[in-house]
């Protein structure tokens, strides 16, 4: 995804940047994402979608420690959230970007109030989930038989 951004800009809608410090700040909201965002997520998503979807019991305490580890990821999205628009800066990023599969999953469980509570982050969600390219995936993804 990063190469793809970085060799193929589009003119006005760059979400990665050739400016060092700009790519810099992108690159190190894309790795808060991957290493600290994703983990408890992809564990919160398996434990109250698809072990459902699929017959069996979420883990009560996995729920809770995953949901502690994820709450303390999004006070500090909270905090970035005050100093600008979006995670790389004020214009939508591959930072923001790598964030939508997870938080489409999240807002459709309990853990959507994580979210809601939290003004920046739920403001911030509500932006990048808006995004007419998102809408059209989600669509894809509704209608797609599996």
């Amino acid at each position: 995804m990063r190469f793809i951004a970085f060799a193929y800009p589009k003119p006005g809608k760059e979400h990665i940047f050739k400016d060092p410090l700009t790519q810099g700040v992108v690159a190190a909201w894309i790795d808060v994402q991957d290493h600290q965002f994703n983990p408890p997520a992809l564990k919160l998503i398996n434990e109250l979608i698809f072990k459902p979807k699929n017959g069996f019991t979420p883990d009560t305490t996995a729920v809770a420690e995953e949901e502690a580890k994820l709450v303390k990821v999004l006070d500090i999205y909270e905090e970035r959230l005050g100093e600008s628009e979006y995670l790389g800066g004020e214009k939508f990023t591959s930072a923001d970007l790598t964030h939508l599969p997870n938080l489409y999953y999240l807002m459709q469980t309990p853990m959507n109030r994580v979210i809601e509570t939290r003004p920046r982050v739920s403001a911030w969600c509500a932006r990048i989930m808006a995004r007419p390219a998102w809408s059209r995936v989600v669509e894809m993804v509704k209608n797609t038989k599996y």
